[in-house]
This record gives C-alpha cells, sequence and structure tokens, in this order.
C-alpha cells in the first residue's frame, strides 16, 4: 500500500445547549465512545495518542453505544439511521444498517444478551423502535409518549425490563421480551433528559429539566425515592451508574457533577466545573469503578478521579468540536499543530515527543468569527486570520498582544521574518514587522510568500484565475510576471523549501507547476484529479514531492520531478480536507479537515 494511516487526534465531542450529550464506555471502561458530525470517535482514556474514527454515516451522528460483549458498536445519526459495525477489526465491517425511525435518532441501548437494540428519537410516525441486530426483525414496541424520546436504558437481567425518557415529562416503563408498554411514570414536572438502569438491575433513575433526580425499583417501576438536591433546581442533563451499582454520576446544567449514594440518595462527592455558560455540564458516563468523564458545553472532556479527596482537581481533555477550517505547522524546537475552527476557536496539537498526540486551547482573545487562514514564518512564529477582519499573532499555546486589523475580510495570509502578507477582496495587504502598510490593489485570493536576499517573493491569487509573482522590499512591490493556466479562481499556493518552484491550486480542483526563475509553467495539465477546489498545498522539506488536499476529502501527493505519478489518500476527512502539513521528511504528513479531527500519514515513495 502506497500510504499508511498514523495516529488520530480526534476531535471532542459535539455540544448543544439544552441538549444532553450521550457519552459511552467499552464494557471494561477503557475507552470512550461519543459523536462529532458524521463520525463515531473512540479514544483510549488514558493515552491520547490511541483513537479511532468510524466515518460510515453519510448523516451527522447522534448517538453510539458499544454491546455488553465488546464485539459490536451501534451507532445513530439525524436521518434515523442505525449501523452495527465490528469493533474489534479496524475494518469495522458493518453487520447491520437499519432505518426504524423516521427521524432523528436521540438514543440508542442494548439489552444484556447483545442480541436486541431499542432505539428512540423523533420518527414521525412512531418514537421509538425495538429490534434484534442479526436480522433487524421487530421484538415488541416502544410506545406511550406524546413527545420525541431523548433517552433510554435496557435492564440486564431477566426478566428484562426498558425505560424511556421524553420530552412530554414522563419516564415510561417497557417490559420485555417483547418490549411492550406497561405503565407511565410521571415524576418530573419538565423534559426528561437522561435514564439509566443500575448494572445489577435493582434500581433505575431519571433526570430532567426540573433538576430532579428520582430512584425506580427496577423490577416494577416503583418510585423509591428522591435525591437530595439542597434545594438546587438547575437542570439535570444526563446520568450514570458506578460498575457497582453503588452510586451514580449526575451532570447539571449549572456546571456541577454529583456523585449520589444510591442508599441513602444523598451527595457523597461534589465538583463545580464552572458557572458561566461554557461550564455548563451536557453529559456524564463512569468508566470503572473510580474514573468518572463529563462533557462542558465548550467541548471540554473532565476526567475525575473519584479516588482524589480534592474536589478542585480533575484532568481537562481538550479538542476542537467544529470543523477545523484552516491550520498550519509550527517549525519551532517542538512541532506543534495550529487549527483554527469556523467558531473562531484555536488548538494546538503537540505532533512529537513525550506529549505527541495532547491538545490545548489557545488561550486569550482569538477570532471572534471563523479561523480563514493559519500561517508560521519559519521561525517558529505564527499568525492567524479570522473573519472578524483581523490577524493575530500565537505564540506557543496562547494568543499574543500583536494583531493586526484588516480593510477586508482574509482569505488567506502569509507570514515571513519581515512582513505579514494577507490576501483580501480589496487586494493584497502588506505590513511589514516594522508597523507600517500598503495595499496593492485588486481582488486577491490567495497569497504565499518566500524570503529573498534582497526581501521577499510574494505570489498571490489576481483576477479570476491569474497568479501574480512579486518582489517586495518593506512597502514597494515589483511585478515579476503573471501565470494565467489556472482554469479557476486560484485557492492555494505555496512554494518550494527554496523558493524556485510554486504550486497553485484552483476551484476546479487544478494544480499548475511553475518555475519561479524561467516564469513559466512546467505542470499544467497532469496534476487534476481532484474532483472539488483545492483548500491547501505544501511541498516536503527536500521539494521533490507536493501534497495537495481538497473539499473532495481526498489528499494527493505528487511528484515534481515525475508528474505523471501519484498517492492518492481517499476519504481522508468527511466533509473535505482543510489543510495538510509535511511532519517528518517527505513521507510523514499531518491533515486536518471538516470532521474536526488531525490525522497522520506515512506516505511511501513511489
Amino acid at each position: 500500500m502506497p500510504y499508511k494511516a498514523g495516529a488520530l487526534y480526534p476531535c471532542n465531542p459535539a455540544t448543544a445547549r439544552s441538549e444532553s450529550t450521550k457519552l459511552a464506555v467499552d464494557p471494561k471502561g477503557e475507552k470512550l465512545i461519543y459523536t462529532n458530525g458524521r463520525a463515531v470517535i473512540i479514544r483510549d482514556i488514558n493515552n491520547p495518542a490511541i483513537a479511532h474514527a468510524y466515518t460510515q454515516h453519510t448523516q451527522t451522528t447522534t448517538v453510539a453505544r458499544i454491546s455488553p460483549s465488546g464485539y459490536y458498536c451501534a451507532s445513530a445519526d439525524v436521518a434515523g439511521n442505525v449501523r452495527i459495525w465490528d469493533v474489534t477489526q479496524s475494518e469495522n465491517v458493518l453487520k447491520l444498517a437499519i432505518r426504524p425511525l423516521a427521524g432523528k435518532i436521540n438514543d440508542l441501548a442494548w439489552d444484556g444478551e447483545s442480541k436486541r437494540l431499542i432505539v428512540g428519537g423523533e420518527g414521525k410516525d412512531k418514537f421509538g423502535a425495538a429490534f434484534f441486530i442479526d436480522s433487524g426483525s421487530s421484538c415488541g414496541e416502544i410506545a406511550g409518549h406524546a413527545k420525541a424520546i431523548t433517552s433510554l436504558s435496557v435492564r440486564h437481567q431477566r426478566p428484562f425490563r426498558a425505560i424511556s425518557g421524553s420530552d412530554d415529562n414522563s419516564v415510561v416503563f417497557h417490559t420485555a421480551v417483547p418490549f411492550k408498554y406497561d405503565k407511565i411514570l410521571s415524576s418530573h414536572t419538565r423534559f426528561v433528559r437522561d435514564v439509566g438502569y443500575a448494572p445489577n438491575g435493582e434500581l433505575f433513575a431519571s433526570v430532567a429539566s426540573d433538576g430532579k433526580l428520582f430512584f425506580y425499583e427496577g423490577k416494577t417501576g416503583e418510585l423509591k425515592g428522591e435525591a437530595d438536591r439542597g434545594g438546587a433546581s438547575s437542570s439535570l442533563m444526563a446520568c450514570s451508574w458506578a460498575p457497582d451499582s453503588s452510586k451514580i454520576a449526575s451532570a447539571g446544567a449549572d456546571g456541577v457533577v454529583s456523585i449520589w449514594d444510591a442508599s441513602s440518595l444523598k451527595a457523597s462527592q461534589t465538583y463545580t466545573v464552572g458557572s458561566d455558560v461554557p461550564s455548563q455540564q451536557n453529559g456524564v458516563v463512569y468508566a470503572g469503578a473510580n474514573t468518572v468523564i463529563s462533557i462542558s458545553l465548550s467541548g471540554t472532556l473532565n476526567v475525575f478521579d473519584t479516588r482524589e479527596s480534592s474536589s478542585t482537581k480533575w484532568r481537562a481533555i481538550h479538542g476542537p468540536t467544529k470543523a477545523i477550517t484552516a491550520s498550519a505547522l509550527s517549525e519551532g524546537k517542538d512541532k506543534t499543530f495550529y487549527a483554527g475552527s469556523f467558531d473562531g476557536t484555536m488548538k494546538s496539537f503537540s505532533v512529537g515527543g513525550e506529549a505527541q498526540g495532547t491538545c490545548a486551547d489557545v488561550e486569550g482573545t482569538g477570532h471572534s468569527a471563523r479561523v480563514s487562514a493559519i500561517s508560521g514564518d519559519g521561525q517558529g512564529n505564527v499568525w492567524s486570520a479570522g473573519w472578524d477582519d483581523k490577524v493575530s499573532s500565537i505564540e506557543g499555546s496562547s494568543f499574543a498582544s500583536k494583531s493586526v486589523s484588516t480593510k477586508g475580510q482574509p482569505a488567506s495570509i502569509a507570514a515571513t521574518s519581515t512582513a505579514l502578507y494577507v490576501a483580501t477582496p480589496s487586494g493584497l495587504e502588506i505590513h511589514p514587522h516594522d508597523g507600517s502598510s500598503t495595499t496593492h490593489a485588486g481582488s486577491t485570493s490567495a497569497v504565499a510568500a518566500h524570503p529573498s536576499p534582497n526581501g521577499d517573493v510574494v505570489a498571490f491569487g489576481s483576477g479570476a484565475k491569474k497568479v501574480v509573482i512579486a518582489s517586495v522590499s518593506g512597502t514597494s512591490v515589483k511585478v515579476e510576471s503573471e501565470i494565467e493556466d489556472n482554469k479557476g479562481e486560484v485557492l492555494a499556493l505555496a512554494f518550494s523549501p527554496d523558493g524556485t518552484l510554486l504550486a497553485s491550486g484552483d476551484a476546479m480542483g487544478r494544480i499548475i507547476l511553475v518555475d519561479v526563475k524561467e516564469k513559466k509553467t512546467l505542470v499544467s495539465s497532469r496534476w487534476t484529479f481532484h474532483t472539488g477546489r483545492i483548500t491547501a498545498l505544501a511541498f516536503s522539506p527536500d521539494g521533490k514531492r507536493l501534497a495537495s488536499a481538497g473539499i473532495d476529502e481526498s489528499i494527493y501527493v505528487w511528484e515534481v520531478d515525475r508528474p505523471l505519478k501519484n498517492t492518492a489518500i481517499k476519504n481522508a476527512h468527511p466533509g473535505g480536507v482543510s489543510g495538510v502539513a509535511w511532519i517528518e521528511g517527505s513521507t510523514g504528513l499531518i491533515s486536518a479537515g471538516a470532521d474536526g479531527c488531525a490525522r497522520t500519514w506515512t506516505v511511501d515513495q513511489v
């Protein structure tokens, strides 16, 4: 195989205000399972370098849970599709694809034998369904609700029972098998957010927007009691039982994660993550006997060790929660991959050393809108541009005080040790580091720069299909040549490390290669395999290979000396690839895309 997929740096769970986020773990409590976009993420809780993404859904996923046997995972999406697939092999062989509901599925639950599945959501003719995973045939019905089902759970011991919570404020108790409506439990006065059976089947619990946590007898559904919250009335968004069934964790919209004793119905431990809106807790899950994981509205995963006496110490796992729209590699002492999203947030990934795979938030005042471009100057300094018409400097893991306001919306940026170049619809803005600035008039769609002894050589997309190559010294611009071999708007440009070659990618998926000194096109019609617009280009350190990223979800590696040779990485990122960079000689790549993940690749020499 000409290429091999390497480490995956996963996105964090997708969150939404006033919605419960479904977190799950494998039967051993070692791996966390959640969804974001079209992907289902399975990641090792203790080792950030171990993660896997299942990307076969064609719609936005909503929930995923591994079977009690540990062999299969069931995942669902907003269109009502359920896919059951093998988790013991990296190929994730599909066992069953079915569409039990005609609308969004909010939750699903396995029975204790890993033979049956119940799902619930926003179907048009029904809100729930039950079926066998081998055949997809019905094994009862999940009924009794007047509004969408929000959560489900199944008793894993015989006699089987099932419970479902709904936006109609009720919990419905079902007998099984086949699953059948038994009675309605009207303990709550607001939307039921989550329900859960204890692993031993003796009790089940429900939480809701009324701030109540109720406990019920597992076989009969009889109300056993209510947790004492000391007068707190904030919404409870999720709950999860400890493996020994002695405790249950709850996550609240007040930013508090609590551990409740099932016998006394009182809180034994309380963690206050924060009081602001981003600190609202949307989901929670027990991972083993002593670990609780919650998800904040901001997308941060919080890992609590219940053996820790302090209630103010826990581990935070950061990661993108939205599509990555721009990225760049910092060539400092420790290589760092910066990724910006369309919500303006910025993350940094460590791609080498002992910290490999860890992700951190770039702190400070960054961007309030989509991050459109990121560029390093080759000396460890990084700049980012956003649709808030601002270019900001990044130092390490925080935004620096240095920033530049632009006259137009930045489409692309390029940084060197002497100046910053910004492509905007109103022209190419030139900002030397001495504080002066000028604008080269004319709509500009992309820019790249390479330092030279007498200033910088700058290439920029001008007009519909033209590439302009110019010499820039301070604020003086001298046009050297104009190339018009692209077939669409120029969207990506890159110089080779020695500055002798220039690659240009356009909106039609075409890439041309230009000899800068000779001012002629070397490749004009052979690099046309992309089926969508080019989003990023990057030369290998030796200048012999060019990597291209496209909205068609593909990455291509082109051989400069042999233009007919290439390596195609198809389906690299669901939704499109937004960035690519070389991290290890001429064989190691890192990419980012609309799935919110960063992925590494090893591409063999052709």
